[in-house]
């Protein structure tokens, strides 16, 4: 499956989720994909609608196997989180009462302090249709709300989750910007290496007449180098340009790469390869 890797440590903690009274078992599955994505595996449900194992849940859950396998279901609130130390409870509405409020960020960190201490913690969510009622957010320690659109701001219970897992995920890196994996290590191109594509390039658009009116030309140089010296190319790079810049420039539809050894081309690789023996089309400079 995409973007799985059996190869790689199957990371196994932190808070559990509790989810009150679920009606769908594909909302679910789709918490427990969401729930696999960030490293958690402690699944709760409360009273679940249709009942539990839910063969709807195990197919939105995309291979969470390992999720689903360990879902424990309670029949009341009280004794899914009997064991936490701290609970969280989400909520879109504004409650009464006299419970800290924090956002997923801050919230997210005390969860990781927590756990390093030795805590067990747990994030609770509601029904997919009205979420928590009152008596419910009583349980709680704290409530965790989202920086939402205050006129559209009910989320779907995975989505939720999702939110929370990576908060939670990413107060474990040692760097909060840190990605799964990177892009390749581009070493700039030695500067002679631009000079030479810059003279070649020139070279081409002069010969085709690309530098008019001839006043303006060491200004339209310019603007070309600064063009082509913000991306700051790597030397593999500069050869592909080269490259390019060949074809077009020695080559045509009428005497294509390949079928024929163009005049200008030859002059290049005398200049390029003085003393090279022979005028054939494996002396290159490009």
């Amino acid at each position: 499956m995409a973007g799985t890797d059996r190869e790689k440590q199957l990371i196994q903690e932190g808070p559990a989720i509790i989810l009150v009274e679920p009606q769908l078992g594909e909302n679910i599955g789709m918490v427990a994909r969401a729930m696999a994505n960030f490293g958690l595996v402690d699944l709760r449900l409360v009273n679940p609608r249709d009942g539990w194992p839910n063969e709807r849940a195990l197919a939105a859950a995309s291979k969470a196997d390992h999720v689903i396998d360990r879902v424990t279901v309670f029949d009341t609130l009280a004794e899914a989180i009997g064991d936490l130390n701290y609970v969280i409870a989400t909520t879109a509405r504004q409650r009464d009462g006299f419970k800290p409020v924090r956002g997923p960020v801050e919230a997210g960190r005390i969860l990781r302090q927590r756990f390093q201490a030795g805590q067990h913690n747990g994030i609770l969510f509601g029904r997919e249709r009205f979420g928590l009622d009152n008596d419910e957010i009583a349980l709680a320690d704290e409530i965790v709300t989202f920086p939402v659109n205050p006129a559209f701001a009910s989320l779907n219970i995975a989505q939720a989750v999702l939110l929370m897992s990576y908060e939670w995920m990413k107060t474990g890196l040692e760097d909060e910007t840190h990605t799964a994996f990177s892009g390749p290590i581009v070493e700039p191109a030695p500067k002679s290496a631009l000079q030479g594509l810059f003279d070649h390039l020139e070279e081409a658009l002069s010969v085709r007449g690309y530098f008019r009116p001839a006043a303006k030309k060491p200004k339209m140089v310019d603007n070309l180098r600064a063009v082509l010296t913000r991306p700051g190319y790597s030397l593999l790079e500069i050869n592909l340009l080269r490259g390019v810049v060949s074809s077009l420039d020695y080559f045509s539809p009428k005497q294509p790469r390949g079928t024929a050894y163009p005049d200008r081309k030859a002059a290049a690789d005398a200049k390029a390869h003085p003393g090279a023996a022979g005028s054939g089309e494996d002396v290159t400079d490009d």
